[in-house]
């Protein structure tokens, strides 16, 4: 498989679809590990109210929004695509600590 271009390269919506392409496929890579952090987190957490932690979610929507402003994005768009994201991990690693624990 080759590289695609970089955006800056794209000539053509084809180079540009690739690159999209491409980027989805690394995305998804990044949230299985980012996933199996929660498989990890369902682990060790002891009990199951712990698992929603509104705190540290605050933490993580906020290293987000720092990140995506010193990167020159908006910090509000990214925030709201990582709260779906912290959101969707909280009910997966809600699913695997019932199933690690009715093992």
């Amino acid at each position: 498989m080759t590289s695609a271009k970089m955006p800056e390269q794209c000539e053509t919506m084809i180079d540009v679809r690739a690159g999209v392409d491409q980027v989805d496929r690394e995305l998804v890579a990044l949230l299985v590990r980012r996933f199996g952090y929660m498989d990890a987190a369902a682990r060790i957490k002891p009990d199951r109210s712990a698992v929603r932690d509104e705190v540290r979610k605050a933490e993580v929507l906020g290293n987000v929004a720092r990140e995506a402003e010193a990167s020159g994005l908006d910090p509000d768009r990214l925030r709201a695509v990582w709260d779906v994201l912290v959101e969707q991990s909280i009910a997966y690693e809600f699913g695997q600590w019932d199933r690690v624990r009715e093992a």
